[in-house]
């Protein structure tokens, strides 16, 4: 932070001279008096001194037990910070950054179990001075008790422009703690765009997305950084997660109940439509936009253990998963007759066998499929639902405070 520097306005003073006076014949001259050199005020200017810059950190010197996961706190006013020197006792620096408000730095990976780590901080003032702060601290054990963690997004991959960023936690994160969890969930994005986290009820999941669907290439770098973080009663995360994905092309597919079509739209543009039978009055198919969550060649689904003698176990092809409620885009040869005229699935989005093929070479997870017209609504964390909402309904979903200009984007 760069301290204010106040500088006073010069002030200057005009000596006023009267003009000479002439009488007649007299050979006196009378003029005004001019200011003795003591009355007068030349051109002034004062500065006041910038103040010294003022720094802190945190841990505290000699903390012990700090979870591995411990940023270095740093308070500071009327300056910089030039440098943040972390070292183990082996001697060897701990890479990380600043985060972008500079409240803190934080370490590149979890630091190392039950290790003395020594840290420095230089800060440079706006006077051009400059300050040092050491601190040392130990880290605690390994925990006994942790969260699971997931995160749906990998390396080197390639999705559709609805895919979201996908945190998983079990046990659910309790809301008390969510803010302090979702402080270390990062994302950027090339070209810049910008996103919110969002809870899921449950706190099972956060989801990030931007207020409106990726751009077409654009490149998301992740990380969950939840290694050893406390998570709350007595657990921690169970370890750090990342990865930096790529987005594809546009390819949007629209479901209508009212004429039993489906549009597969790229890059804005109608490349086919598809006829399809969805959920028969007794199962209704949900309305909503849903993600392509997974893609099967080939798969059984199995529903006896559920509905007992109601039900029934099919081998299918091309299967596309929409919802965890066990809702797909699949290949349906027994219901081809029906696909454009009646709906006679188990609230699956049946198609022919040449569209589901060529549907599932064409398709990516993260590809939007919204659907309209049926019998149910999609319910919320039914799948990677976050674009089910509007943005102003979304982003409530944030445990820390939304930017105004953001949150009405």
């Amino acid at each position: 932070m760069v301290g204010m520097r106040r500088s006073l306005v010069a002030v200057v003073a005009l000596a006023v001279i009267a003009p000479l006076v002439l009488s007649g014949c007299d050979s006196k001259k009378s003029a005004a008096a001019a200011p003795a050199p003591s009355d007068r005020v030349e051109n002034a200017t004062t500065a006041v001194p910038a103040a010294p810059v003022s720094l802190s950190i945190t841990p505290a010197a000699g903390k012990k037990d700090v979870p591995v996961s411990a940023e270095i706190g740093l308070k500071l006013a009327n300056g910089k910070v030039s440098s943040v020197t972390v070292k183990g006792s082996d001697g060897k620096a701990v890479a990380g950054a600043l985060r972008d408000d500079g409240s803190s730095w934080v370490p590149g990976k979890p630091l190392k179990t039950r290790e003395k780590y020594a840290v420095t901080v230089v800060a440079t003032g706006s006077a051009g001075d400059s300050k040092t702060v050491t601190t040392s601290f130990t880290t605690m054990g390994a925990p006994s008790h942790k969260t699971g963690t997931g995160l749906y997004l990998f390396d080197d991959h390639t999705y559709g422009v609805a895919m979201p960023v996908v945190v998983e936690f079990s046990p659910g994160i309790k809301k008390a703690d969510r803010a302090a969890v979702q402080k270390r969930l990062f994302v950027t994005t090339q070209p810049a765009q910008p996103g919110v986290w969002a809870w899921t009820s449950t706190g099972t999941q956060a989801y990030y997305r931007a207020p409106k669907f990726w751009q077409p290439g654009t490149k998301l770098t992740v990380r969950a950084a939840l290694g050893g973080l406390p998570t709350g009663s007595g657990r921690y995360g169970d370890r750090d997660r990342a990865a930096s994905a790529k987005i594809g092309r546009d390819l949007e597919m629209k479901v209508d109940n009212a004429s039993k079509k489906m549009s597969v739209v790229q890059d804005g543009k109608v490349v086919r439509t598809i006829p399809v039978s969805l959920g028969r009055p007794s199962k209704p198919s949900v309305s909503g936009t849903m993600v392509v969550m997974d893609k099967l060649a080939s798969t059984v689904f199995d529903t006896t253990d559920t509905d007992g003698a109601a039900g029934y176990r099919t081998q299918i092809e091309f299967a596309q998963r929409l919802t965890w409620s066990g809702q797909y885009i699949h290949s349906a040869p027994w219901s081809t007759g029906a696909q454009g005229h009646t709906n006679v699935s188990h609230g699956c989005v049946n198609v022919s066998p040449s569209n589901a093929k060529w549907l599932f070479d064409k398709t990516l997870i993260g590809d939007p499929v919204v659907v309209k017209g049926t019998g149910d609504k999609l319910a919320y964390g039914d799948g990677w639902t976050p674009w089910n909402v509007s943005w102003a309904d979304f982003v409530k979903g944030s445990a820390l405070p939304v930017p105004a200009d953001l949150a009405s984007a």
